[in-house]
C-alpha cells in the first residue's frame, strides 16, 4: 500500500489550504468527485497529465483515513 502523505499536501498558500496532489493545484476532492461520477483511472490520467496512478490511489486512501472513526450511524427504532 502506498503512503498517501507522499502524494497529498495542504498548504495555506495553495488553494486556501485545501488538500491537493503534490506538485499540482489539483484538489483531492475533485478527483474523488470524478471517481464517484464514474470516471475511470485512465480517464483521469488522460485529463490530468500531471497525475499518476499512485496519486489517484492516494486520494482514495486520504479519504478513507479522513473518515475513519468519524462516521456514526444511529439505529432508527
Amino acid at each position: 500500500m502506498i503512503d498517501w502523505t507522499l502524494h497529498i499536501e495542504s498548504n495555506p498558500d495553495k488553494l486556501f489550504g485545501k488538500p491537493i496532489i503534490v506538485n499540482t493545484r489539483i484538489p483531492v476532492d475533485l478527483i474523488l468527485e470524478k471517481l464517484a461520477a464514474g470516471d475511470t483511472k485512465e480517464e483521469l490520467l488522460n485529463a490530468y497529465p500531471k497525475l499518476n496512478g499512485d496519486d489517484i490511489v492516494a486520494c482514495l486512501l486520504f479519504a478513507a483515513d479522513s473518515i475513519k472513526n468519524e462516521l456514526v450511524f444511529s439505529n432508527a427504532s
